[in-house]
């Protein structure tokens, strides 16, 4: 395991946090991936789990986007950690939200809730995603309105730079919606698919396995229902060996 450092930590709101760690040389990822990362503990092995890792693959640093969990077993401590505190950071990375998993197509959409947007706040942020799409659509689905401020601290800051706004030009588009307070979209993120209240929003056509392909990661819930939605209309899943037209992230679902 890597000993590495922490750099930054951002609270936006009692139950989400986000934090940024040294990289090491020969740490390699792919965009969309996840690693494992954890604390020492007094002792014994360290405590890990899987994080997905929010940074792009150029970044020099690695950011992490982390739920607070009160009586979780790492989440409790994690959350603690400042500036200059050590983390313990898996070896390698590997997951299913890569763009080698689906085939080529138009239009990518990057379906997500909560600490899901975590991978796709890589993909949305490496050049490659624009060469290969003529638009992507970040979708970011939470309870309240706080939630979304990591999301929208994302897009100003991947908008402000110079390099990628050249890169992504108005091919990205960013649509949120919360499903316990008032707010412009309210409701979960497959029934605003299902009404087409997505596509006028974005201004594209329903989804489509001829010209769009899904990445999907959030709660259990929501992941399932999108898989059903995806398979009802033809979609087909991918993997890393065998490219298709929508993936979820396998690890973070039982």
């Amino acid at each position: 395991m890597f000993q590495e450092t922490v750099l930054a930590a951002n609270h936006y709101t009692e139950n989400l946090f986000s934090f940024e760690i040294t990289r090491p040389d020969s740490f390699r990822f792919r965009s969309g991936e996840f690693t494992m990362l954890g604390l020492e503990q007094d002792g014994g092995k360290p405590l890990l789990r899987a994080y997905s890792i929010a940074s792009p693959s150029w970044d020099e640093k690695l950011e992490f986007f982390s739920i607070k969990v009160p009586d979780g077993p790492l989440t409790s401590k994690l959350q603690a950690i400042q500036p200059g505190d050590r983390i313990v950071l898996g070896r390698k990375s590997t997951g299913t939200l890569v763009l080698d998993a689906l085939t080529p197509a138009k239009n990518l959409y990057l379906l997500s809730t909560g600490t899901g947007l975590a991978p796709f706040a890589s993909i949305i942020r490496d050049p490659e995603t624009f060469e290969r799409y003529d638009n992507v659509v970040l979708t970011h689905t939470c309870r309240t309105v706080k939630e979304l401020n990591y999301g929208k601290d994302l897009m100003q800051a991947t908008m402000s730079d110079e390099v990628l706004k050249e890169i992504i030009g108005d091919k990205l588009k960013h649509f949120t919606s919360v499903t316990r307070e008032d707010y412009p979209y309210q409701g979960r993120i497959t029934d605003l698919i299902a009404d087409g209240t997505l596509a006028d929003a974005v201004g594209l056509p329903d989804l489509n396995p001829e010209t769009d392909r899904v990445m999907v990661c959030g709660s259990m819930g929501m992941i399932n229902d999108i898989k059903g939605l995806c398979l009802s209309k033809n979609f087909e899943e991918g993997s890393i060996s065998r490219p298709g037209q929508f993936v979820y992230e396998k690890a973070f679902v039982e």
